[in-house]
């Protein structure tokens, strides 16, 4: 059997922030009602942290909820606890029009942290990312150039941002061009 290993395997860059491939992340896509008191349960279960509100991320440490879309929450587990995770939501979720997806393996996720992270993203996407605008906790799915990406902010000058496998290479290049020493603009 092989080993999983990430799509970067912990690539990094520095510049005005320092951008970094976090490796091996569990993610679910749970699709389903998200007002349903069963389906909330199953997801607080899973990671612990508290239920997101509309384009809101709660995280602590490996485990998180994001809401995605009206029907669609990201759940975020320990890469090992993934499987087990997914089999738990969805029996949770049986009798129930519900659908758990493991997409881990599908994903890539970057952080991006440090006085410029705000300004690399700023540069990239349509999202307003000033300080009172787009605060801890807040949730976006967008695009990052070409590329259809989600991020969160996990603090001022931290930032979480998820994107397909397949397109890792093309946004962590774009993160660390846009996080090139030099190349503020002084927006933010």
């Amino acid at each position: 059997m092989s080993n999983a290993v990430s799509a970067l395997q912990g690539a990094t860059s520095d510049g005005i922030a320092k951008v970094t491939e976090v490796g091996l992340r569990g993610m679910i896509i749970l699709r389903g009602d998200l007002t349903s008191a069963k389906l909330k349960k199953a997801a607080k279960a899973a990671t612990g942290v508290a239920f997101p509100d509309v384009r809101e991320c709660h995280c602590d440490g490996d485990k998180g909820l994001a809401w995605m879309s009206p029907d669609e929450l990201l759940v975020m587990v320990p890469y090992a606890d993934v499987v087990d995770a997914t089999a738990r939501i969805a029996k949770a979720l049986a009798a129930d029009h519900a659908l758990a997806v493991n997409v881990s393996d599908a994903r890539a996720v970057f952080s991006i942290e440090g006085a410029g992270a705000r300004e690399v993203l700023a540069k990239l996407a349509p999202v307003d990312l000033s300080r009172k605008a787009f605060t801890k906790g807040m949730f976006r799915r967008t695009r990052l150039a070409q590329a259809p990406v989600a991020f969160w902010a996990r603090d001022e000058d931290a930032f979480d941002l998820m994107c397909f496998r397949s397109e890792a290479k093309y946004v962590f290049d774009l993160l660390t061009i846009s996080a090139k020493a030099g190349s503020q603009v002084g927006f933010l």
